[in-house]
């Protein structure tokens, strides 16, 4: 099995992030839906997981020895429909139809419509358990194969994080990544502000994970902090990755209301315009 873009540089992730932004923003405007705070702050991870980390092929998306990407914050399915059409694993015209009647990206991802979706998520609280039970079933395989799992930081207020988080200590997944995107911001309201999550690289640490804090727009640090896994053998790895909701467009950065906000036509020509 081939990995994809293995060789590719940093610069070169930073463009695939720069070209998944601005088409992100196109198919938001053009639909009239989705959530654009949480796609923009998650476009980095995305880009350098699919273009310079992760063991997958858009030729074989159900190769059995694939890593696993799970996007437990699925409502920001468009950032993932954008990259999985940088990536080769859909169609880049596909992307005009999103959100419409009958499309298969809908608004939250759909493993059994789109090619390279590993699981239907959206309903918060239920990625990471579900990359725990991947995880687990990769050890009983005896299969090198690793699963990456994105989750929001609001969303670790929900009690089946904190099961699966306990349980992937206890077993000692030392193949399971679990990436916090840390934008501190959550429908409404700051997290901090909703129900406090820090320290959070404690509480992690504390029901046995390894754990790092990484600027999440930072390709260097992201490659750098991906290529160490695990972080410790026999303990689960936590990346919380500090980002801003809405990075790359001015008005729209560290702003609660742009959680599922659209921009107008002339926002959206700004937006493209500070994202080229």
């Amino acid at each position: 099995m081939s990995q994809l873009h293995v060789q590719a540089t940093a610069e070169e992730v930073r463009e695939k992030a720069r070209a998944i932004r601005r088409r992100n923003v196109e198919i938001i405007r053009a639909a009239g839906l989705g959530h654009i705070g949480g796609d923009l702050s998650a476009a980095d991870i995305l880009a350098t997981l699919y273009f310079a980390v992760l063991n997958v092929d858009p030729e074989h998306p159900d190769d059995p020895e694939r890593d696993r990407y799970i996007q437990s914050k699925g409502h920001a399915s468009g950032v993932l429909y954008t990259t999985l059409a940088a990536a080769g694993f859909i169609p880049d015209s596909l992307l005009d139809t999103y959100m419409a009647d009958g499309s298969a990206l809908n608004g939250h991802p759909d493993r059994n419509k789109v090619p390279g979706v590993e699981t239907n998520t959206g309903p918060l609280g239920h990625g990471l358990p579900v990359a725990v039970g991947t995880a687990i079933a990769a050890k009983l395989d005896h299969s090198p194969r690793r699963t990456f799992v994105l989750v929001g930081d609001g969303e670790l207020q929900e009690g089946s994080n904190w099961e699966a988080i306990m349980a992937a200590g206890h077993r000692g997944l030392d193949n399971l990544v679990a990436i916090v995107d840390r934008n501190g911001l959550q429908q409404g309201a700051r997290t901090e502000a909703t129900n406090a999550l820090d320290p959070l690289d404690a509480k992690f640490a504390a029901f046995g994970w390894a754990v790092r804090t990484v600027d999440g727009h930072d390709v260097e640090a992201l490659l750098a902090a991906f290529r160490a896994v695990p972080f410790e053998r026999g303990r689960p790895t936590c990346v919380i990755a500090k980002t801003t909701k809405g990075q790359g467009v001015s008005f729209i950065e560290d702003r609660v209301e742009w959680h599922h906000k659209v921009p107008s036509a002339e926002q959206t020509e700004q937006a493209l315009e500070e994202l080229s």
